[in-house]
């Protein structure tokens, strides 16, 4: 016979097979699941304590502000990363509290254009702050330094995870 064919291992294999090989970066995935975890909830708890609103739709809302012009519920759910049920969901609670309005697309009347009412726009803007003073809160053990290096091993973090995803890694 001849000799074994050798078949080489894919990242997950590898990891299953030989964790010691990738233990560091186990835990480095553990470590940032953990901390946006952690982040997560509490938002979400003091978001709805504050202001009786949940998280998605204080994201929706954000989507909002930046698109004056507001957006269709297609682009919506796109930059939202969630399905189109989601965000129709979404928007009709919004919209029966006043926050939203919606109107025909000029150049497509099957699609529906969304932007914050007045009133939606000065409620989002004031939730924005405090959050804003939230996240500050939460990061202020982190000095101007720690964050940009952070911010810069994070960009890469992505930018690897961008490749291992587009098919860079085997």
């Amino acid at each position: 016979m001849g000799e074994p064919v050798v078949i080489p291992l894919d990242a997950e294999t590898k990891v299953s097979e030989r964790p010691a090989d990738h233990e560091a970066e186990l835990r480095l995935w553990l470590r940032l699941l953990t901390c946006t975890t952690l982040i997560e909830v509490e938002i979400r708890s003091r978001l709805r304590d504050a202001f009786d609103v949940t998280l998605p739709r204080f994201d929706l809302m954000a989507q909002l502000d930046k698109a004056p012009n507001g957006m269709t519920l297609g682009e919506l759910s796109q930059r939202m990363m969630v399905s189109n049920g989601n965000v129709t969901g979404l928007v009709e609670r919004l919209a029966q509290q006043g926050l939203i309005e919606r109107r025909p697309s000029p150049s497509d009347r099957r699609a529906q254009i969304v932007s914050l009412t007045a009133e939606g726009r000065k409620t989002f803007r004031a939730m924005a702050r405090t959050h804003e003073g939230w996240i500050a809160e939460i990061f202020s053990d982190l000095s101007p330094a720690d964050i940009d290096t952070l911010m810069k091993l994070l960009a890469k973090t992505k930018a690897s995870a961008r490749k291992a995803i587009d098919g860079g890694a085997a």
